[in-house]
């Protein structure tokens, strides 16, 4: 039970970084300005760098998914290792984030929530 749990809270996870992806890739000189708080001149500034900080989050989610893909057939080190791998980036990303900038906490926390949960129900999982 608690390994399904750690799936779906892998996908959520993957889900949120999936929407990060978008925000920072395709939509950074619009609706991700009111996100980010960002003017109009540093977005443009600053988009080649976000489209790239993006597939970071897009590659983050799709190892996740993967780790849960395994997980789902019954591979549970390969799933695991995969899921822990993908969620746990995502942690220490939004723990870089707050350490860089303590003003950024409210993102750090939004960003790194589900994954801290994942990671902590993953591994209970693990030694259950």
């Amino acid at each position: 039970m608690m390994i399904v749990l750690a799936m779906v809270l892998a996908v959520l996870s993957a889900g949120l970084h999936v929407y990060i992806w978008l925000l920072e890739s395709f939509w950074w000189t619009g609706r991700a300005r009111g996100v980010f708080g960002t003017t109009s001149e540093e977005a443009e500034a600053t988009r080649d760098l976000a489209f790239n900080q993006g597939f970071y989050n897009l590659f983050l989610a799709i190892i996740a998914l993967s780790g849960v893909g395994f997980l789902a057939a019954g591979s549970l080190g390969i799933g695991a290792a995969l899921a822990l791998a993908g969620t746990g980036s995502m942690l220490a990303a939004a723990v870089t984030l707050v350490a860089s900038d303590p003003s950024r906490g409210r993102a750090a926390l939004t960003q790194g929530l589900l994954p801290f949960l994942t990671v902590v129900t993953t591994v209970i999982a693990l030694l259950l």
